[in-house]
């Protein structure tokens, strides 16, 4: 029977953690969140040998134990509690060659705690090019741990350092320095009230304000009333400690590393006043983001055009393979179209979320966070905000959830409740049909009018989340002020494992996710459009055959007349002309109101609810596209998706609250219904102002 341990990785931001989670795990890996805490938590699984395993923890990244965010505070907690299922066997602090100096300070907390610790420098490709050399025999000894050397863009360590970790338990668990130099009568009355407890625990306990999970209450407590010092005192012998572990590093590093400041050849300070310049920074972003518009449309057309027509097929095909009945009907109007709705984006998203890796995994993501703080200033935000609102262009609320680095509580409500008005890839679907069906095909300049109509899209919610953020910082009565530091990493290629690992992860979950939804409301839509009350739904046939005797109709004609009569007196057409008064200013008929209110599920149900309610009772083997393209509007003829309804509708998705689920991340995020009860109504409220103008002026 194989042993299973437990590793937790963990490092600076930009050390490459991730790219060493994933050379340790590869596809062995899931994302979650920690128990009773919306931070994202990955684990994965790597063979170490025949019998031993390890499970792998990528904790978020930090700086220091000394937490200043809800996620780096998952850190200290699970360092702090050995009752945790998760708590290491083993830590793995993962270095950058180049900022070893900075590394260390939280290689030397850990130390600290008396856990086995291994020190994995990574980009060790980079030294030859930095000029930089180590001494690892010294480093080893005077930092009392194992070293590994590893380069995960050359594949290089990496079994050097599974090996290591093989061997765990020979490495010493004694702390590298004595921290508790800094005051040692307080250090010393700590370790006599305390004797069977590990001092910096004590410290760290008395210092942060940490949940401690499964720890014992009591314990906390009493370690807590230990604090005879005040804040201010406190935070004084913090300052102190982190001076003398710098101190050590420096001792350490004037041996067991040298660079040649005249070997290194560095091009970044260059690239950096080209990418953060005040003019020429924000067209190079503009331009990028039109080259990701035009890529996102062109190179998803074939496989989107193959997904399209399978699944008409599939469906026409199980229509005649099965026997007759509700079941086949189900699948075949029901569910298949639903899924069809979503599976025919998976290429577009899929490209969205490539570029979005790209730009992360380079390092020019941080200089787009440094070049919009001067903007975002102006607008009582500041440049953490850019983050949030910039990842909500794949999901609202992973976006929601990165605020929690931001230390104001102003700038973080603000940017919460702002960062809706992002266009995520839900909403991607929506505005794909919509402007595949009445945005013309022709170019401006090489660049075609529906790229540029989804960027103008994505630009109408950047611009409306910053001026409503502007709004808001006028509007709240919070006093709060913070200072923006944001890293500036290395440029580098990004890892082609990373970036696809990456890509088929969030696909996979945005598909999984947005599927389970699909197919329970396909299920529930197929089943109110199916059946109906009363003579009008149950004599549908009698009723048309009666209507339309004169007019000589062959039996395709008719059965179309008959199932577009049953649907229009069904359950779901009932309530559908219920709505209809109320939508029909904004160029919409009953059908796209159903569409509407069942999408407050998840935006991209919209083209799935759609594909479930033009396929009922369809014989033809026919596309959602070309279903959507051939309605009628009943009023005023015509198609009912042209140029007028069509902008309308994009517009009310583009101001539109996003869905059920980011308000119950916002009620989270701020403990309180008041705040997202404010975005359903306000944003609601616009989509519908903003909608009725822009048909009625347009039509």
């Amino acid at each position: 029977m194989s042993k299973q341990i437990n590793i937790a990785l963990i490092g600076n931001p930009n050390t490459g953690k991730t790219s060493v989670f994933n050379a340790l795990t590869g596809l062995n890996q899931q994302v979650g969140n920690y128990p009773g805490i919306t931070v994202e938590k990955k684990e994965g699984i790597c063979k170490l040998d025949r019998n031993l395993k390890a499970h792998v923890i990528d904790l978020p990244g930090t700086y220091s134990l000394n937490a200043s965010s809800l996620d780096e505070n998952v850190v200290i907690e699970l360092l702090l509690n050995r009752n945790d299922k998760d708590f290491p066997d083993v830590v793995v602090v993962v270095s950058d060659v180049e900022n070893l100096k900075r590394n260390l300070l939280l290689f030397t907390q850990i130390k600290d705690l008396e856990i086995p610790t291994i020190l994995a420098i990574n980009m060790a490709d980079r030294m030859d090019y930095k000029g930089i050399s180590l001494d690892i025999p010294y480093l080893e000894e005077h930092l009392k741990t194992k070293i590994a050397l590893i380069s995960t863009r050359k594949k290089t360590g990496i079994e050097d350092l599974k090996a290591l970790i093989e061997n765990y338990k020979e490495m010493s668990s004694e702390p590298c320095l004595k921290a508790s130099e800094i005051d040692n009568d307080y250090f010393n009355k700590l370790r006599k009230a305390f004797p069977n407890q590990l001092l910096y625990k004590l410290w760290l306990v008395i210092t942060q304000d940490v949940n401690f999970g499964k720890t014992n209450r009591k314990e906390i407590n009493a370690i807590n009333s230990f604090k005879t010092k005040t804040k201010g005192d406190l935070k004084r012998l913090q300052q102190k400690e982190t001076i003398k572990r710098y101190q050590f590093i420096n001792n350490v590093l004037k041996i067991g590393q040298t660079i040649d400041v005249n070997q290194a050849k560095d091009l970044r300070s260059k690239l950096d006043r080209i990418l953060t310049h005040k003019i020429y920074g924000y067209l190079i972003f503009f331009l990028i983001l039109l080259v990701i518009f035009q890529a996102i449309y062109d190179w998803s057309a074939i496989p989107m055009e193959f997904i399209d027509s399978t699944f008409a097929q599939f469906s026409e095909w199980t229509k005649n393979a099965l026997p007759a009945g509700d079941f086949t009907s189900l699948l075949a109007e029901g569910i298949i179209p639903g899924l069809g709705g979503i599976v025919i984006f998976i290429p577009q998203i899929a490209f969205l979320f490539l570029f979005i890796a790209i730009l992360e995994e380079s390092g020019y993501m941080s200089r787009v966070v440094f070049l919009m703080d001067k903007i975002m200033r102006r607008f009582g935000l500041s440049g953490k905000s850019i983050v949030p609102l910039i990842s909500g262009t794949a999901c609202a609320i992973p976006a929601i959830m990165a605020t929690r680095n931001i230390e104001s509580w102003k700038e973080r409500l603000i940017t919460i409740l702002v960062t809706p008005f992002t266009t995520c890839a839900a909403r991607l679907p929506v505005y794909l049909i919509i402007i595949s069906l009445v945005i013309p095909e022709g170019s401006f300049l090489g660049l075609g009018y529906q790229a540029l109509t989804l960027m103008l899209l994505y630009l109408i919610g950047f611009g409306s989340a910053v001026f409503s953020a502007y709004l808001l910082n006028k509007v709240l009565k919070i006093q709060s002020k913070t200072f923006f530091v944001v890293e500036m990493p290395n440029y580098k290629l990004p890892l082609f494992k990373n970036v696809a690992l990456t890509v088929l992860e969030k696909t996979k979950s945005f598909v999984v996710g947005a599927g389970k939804i699909i197919l329970a409301i396909s299920i529930v839509l197929w089943v109110l459009a199916s059946y109906g009350p009363g003579e009008n739904f149950n004599n549908a046939e009698k009723i048309v055959s009666q209507k339309f005797q004169k007019d000589n109709l062959n039996e395709s004609e008719l059965s179309k007349k008959i199932a577009s009569h049953k649907l229009e007196h069904s359950f779901i057409g009932i309530a559908g002309h219920a709505i209809e008064p109320a939508i029909r200013p904004l160029g919409y008929d009953w059908k796209i109101g159903i569409a509407i209110v069942s999408s407050f599920a998840a935006r991209e149900v919209f083209v799935g609810t759609l594909a479930t309610i033009y396929s009922v009772g369809s014989d033809d083997e026919e596309t959602i596209k070309n279903r959507m393209a051939g309605e009628v509007n009943p009023i005023l003829g015509g198609p009912l998706f042209n140029f007028a309804s069509g902008i309308s509708l994009l517009l009310f998705y583009a101001f539109a609250m996003q869905c059920m689920s980011t308000l119950a991340i916002v009620k989270r995020e701020t403990n309180s219904w008041k705040w997202p009860a404010y975005q359903l109504v306000v944003m609601t409220a616009l989509a519908y102002l903003v909608a009725l103008a822009s048909y009625q002026f347009l039509k």
